[in-house]
């Protein structure tokens, strides 16, 4: 039987993967695209983002390269703007470049981050700026509070001097939670990026309230525990009060439960699959579920 990267490669050599994009999405009412505020500028976000980590490092792969642009062609036509990155990522910056070379998206925002030394850390950026192949990054962050002592001021005076437009740092897996409270409480954030999903909810006790209370924008990273959480729902059959929501499979289920938190801004699946990320986006249409129905979701995946 042909895989399925096999069978995008196929796709892609003969053309036909860029008329994926364009497709209605399945089982989606297709309605305006749900978007949230960040807080220190009120600019509009789609609640679904595109990550990059281990999916769009391919290398020099010209056809691996070629998906990866799909991925972000169906991105972009069903209303993505957010992709976030880092230099940590391989070859992803890179992948992104081209992508956005071929497709000149007009309303691309795009998310990176550093975490060398002090003393490379504008020469990193500058770098990412050519990967990336933009005239600036709306949003740099500081990877996993590496040097953050040092790499925020930096960054702040960045912004200042129109250079880039958001600032923000980053943590995953539940670390450091109390240093980075810290830091939002005594530093001019506008993002925070964190792991949250319907299992792994330790920042509902302390940092989204904070984000909400501080006016800072809140980016989920890992909300589908690098694929493992998808595939262990997998098994079981959607709720029949998915509908209710407008969720027409497991992604748009579990997407939508933690971009319905008030103060999360947006959600970054990752993934290579454009039929993937067509299911992701769809998170971004239709119903969101209330706190009822929030813990109904996880009552039923806890009980799986």
């Amino acid at each position: 039987m042909i895989s399925r990267r096999d069978m995008l490669r196929v796709l892609v050599a003969g053309g036909a993967a860029s008329l994926m994009g364009s497709r209605p999405l399945p089982g989606q009412t297709r309605g305006q695209i749900l978007t949230r505020r960040i807080p220190s500028s009120k600019e509009e976000l789609p609640l679904v983002g595109l990550g990059s980590w281990i999916t769009f490092n391919v290398g020099d792969d010209p056809v691996a390269r070629a998906e990866c642009a799909e991925v972000m062609r169906a991105f972009f036509a069903n209303g993505g703007r957010l992709i976030d990155s880092s230099p940590m990522y391989g070859s992803s910056q890179s992948v992104i470049g081209d992508g956005v070379a071929k497709l000149a998206p007009s309303r691309l925002f795009s998310a990176d981050k550093v975490w060398t030394g002090e003393s490379e850390g504008r020469a990193q950026i500058s770098e990412t700026r050519r990967r990336w192949r933009v005239r600036n990054l709306d949003l740099v962050q500081v990877h996993n509070l590496v040097d953050w002592k040092e790499h925020l001021p930096m960054l702040l005076d960045m912004k200042a001097a129109k250079q880039i437009r958001y600032v923000g740092i980053t943590t995953s897996e539940g670390r450091r939670h109390r240093e980075i409270e810290q830091i939002m409480r005594s530093q001019p954030l506008d993002f925070v990026q964190v792991t949250y999903n319907v299992l792994d909810r330790e920042v509902e006790s302390r940092i989204l309230p904070l984000a909400r209370e501080r006016g800072i924008g809140v980016i989920i990273n890992r909300p589908f525990r690098q694929g493992s959480l998808i595939r262990d729902v997998a098994r079981h059959p959607l709720p029949a009060f998915a509908r209710e929501i407008d969720a027409s499979n497991w992604a748009q289920l579990l997407l939508k439960f933690i971009v319905s938190h008030s103060a999360v801004t947006c959600a970054i699946p990752a993934t290579s699959s454009v039929a993937h990320v067509r299911e992701n986006m769809g998170a971004s249409y239709g119903r969101l579920p209330d706190e009822q129905m929030r813990r109904r979701l996880i009552a039923y995946v806890e009980g799986l």
